[in-house]
């Protein structure tokens, strides 16, 4: 393990285009302005997460985790996302980061990279591995944890995603190959 330090899993982040806060209940209108575009949820294992009611529910969960996120855009201060921290596992010194989206117009540049990467850094602070699932078939993402360096592991997850089971697979990012 790391280190002895209690996790902190809602930390303030500044990069240099991105902020990332605590969620807070507030939080949901503006953030569903930036969720509610189809096109961000087409591959996506949930592909009708734009709908309101279905965006809320997954919105309140995040809340209820603790341990979820608001990015925003650091010169705007505005919400373009989220992501949040999930699985923890002292024993085996990992966490997960994933519940991940950034509004379309942030796709392709730096944003994604910086996001993961300041989490990836907090997380080192406390594990030695932080991984990720992908739906088997969201290429978009894979294609995305490829360029920030993660590993494909041979694992594959059913995940129960409102009700239907969705393939998975994970990456990893181990402490000093990032």
């Amino acid at each position: 393990m790391t280190n002895g330090t209690a996790p902190n899993f809602q930390p303030t982040l500044t990069g240099e285009t991105v902020l990332i806060r605590p969620l807070r209940a507030d939080d949901f209108e503006e953030m569903y302005a930036a969720a509610a575009d189809p096109l961000i949820w087409e591959v996506h294992p949930v592909p009708n997460r734009h709908e309101r009611s279905v965006f809320r529910a997954f919105f309140e969960q995040g809340l209820a985790t603790g341990s979820a996120f608001a990015i925003c855009d650091l010169t705007h201060r505005a919400i373009i996302g989220t992501s949040r921290y999930g699985g923890y596992d002292r024993a085996l010194s990992e966490i997960e980061i994933g519940w991940t989206f950034i509004a379309r117009e942030y796709w392709g540049g730096a944003t994604n990279a910086e996001m993961k990467r300041l989490l990836i850094e907090h997380a080192f602070t406390f594990v030695d591995c932080v991984t990720f699932q992908v739906g088997e078939h969201n290429m978009r993402s894979r294609g995305a944890m490829l360029k920030i360096g993660g590993v494909l592991r041979p694992d594959i997850l059913n995940v129960n995603l409102n009700g239907h089971v969705v393939r998975h697979v994970v990456y990893e990012i181990r402490k000093g190959n990032a």
